[in-house]
């Protein structure tokens, strides 16, 4: 048996009865960045409870193509999933999950609705036709790591004790007297601190885990994400991750983040979109 992973404690869900719909799991304080739960952690949450659901009748134990909103702030504690059976054919099963909190006061609040089709990756073919490039990152010992980030930044990110992220210098500079470059992009290595290799659960978390695109863009304010899509190409092999981030509009407060994960063999193993809201300061 594999040893438990910080990935795979962070993201555990357990079911409420001995079958049903619901799932109980929670959200720890070391997966907070920027003092809120890391918006991949939670998709990664919701995605393992519903693949548990649809995996009770279909080989389909992997998530292929999601869409999430993000309706409400998160905060650590214990979570609900509600999942629902959509449909379940040969090829894809399709089902639903939704995230619940409940405060202090007994109110409930939906924090995330996720919508996910799910497929056995393993019986993807090897037929590739593409004209995406993998990204030329410096070596990983040259790039910028979070370690090096302030001591009160990092107080605020329990989830960067847990990553080994290295950021391409070259999209550093909002940090530093070089200030943003304007291009609105983030690029850089992951890989779990513990050891822990990438799959498609990892790759979710991994779509979140760069600076957002609005430091580069000198935009200010607090970015949020309302919505996200992402797509899982490939089954990631073993080794570090590759992660780039772009945008190409600002406009009215928000932007589109885009976003690709390489693996070791440098294939684009997943392609996701967040829609993101900078809240202005002060809001």
């Amino acid at each position: 048996m594999k040893p438990e992973t910080d990935f795979d404690r962070g993201t555990a869900v357990r079911r409420v009865g001995e079958t049903g719909d619901r799932f109980q799991a929670e959200l720890r304080t070391e997966w907070l960045n920027r003092g809120i739960v890391n918006g991949g952690l939670l998709l990664a949450v919701a995605a393992r409870a519903l693949g548990e659901r649809l995996q009770e009748g279909s080989p389909h134990v992997d998530p292929f193509a999601l869409s999430a909103h993000f309706l409400s702030g998160s905060a650590p504690g214990p979570v609900e999933i509600e999942t629902s059976v959509v449909r379940q054919g040969r090829q894809l099963s399709t089902g639903t999950a939704s995230l619940i909190q409940t405060d202090h006061k007994g109110a409930q609040s939906e924090r995330v609705r996720l919508v996910g089709t799910y497929r056995d990756l393993n019986t993807l073919n090897d037929e590739v036709f593409t004209t995406a490039t993998c990204p030329d990152l410096p070596p990983v010992e040259e790039c910028v790591s979070t370690e090096t980030a302030s001591a009160e930044m990092l107080s605020l990110s329990g989830l960067h004790e847990r990553l080994d992220l290295r950021l391409d210098p070259r999209t550093t500079g909002w940090s530093n007297e070089q200030g943003p470059s304007g291009a609105g992009v983030a690029r850089g290595w992951m890989r779990f601190r513990d050891g822990r290799e990438p799959d498609a659960l990892a790759m979710l978390l991994a779509s979140d885990v760069l600076p957002p695109v609005s430091f580069d863009l000198g935009a200010a304010g607090f970015p949020l994400t309302v919505q996200m899509a992402a797509y899982v190409r490939a089954k990631p092999a073993p080794g570090w991750l590759r992660l780039t981030q772009s945008t190409r509009n600002y406009a009215g407060g928000f932007l589109e983040q885009d976003v690709e994960i390489w693996d070791s063999k440098e294939r684009l193993a997943l392609q996701a979109r967040h829609l993101i809201y900078v809240v202005p300061n002060g809001d």
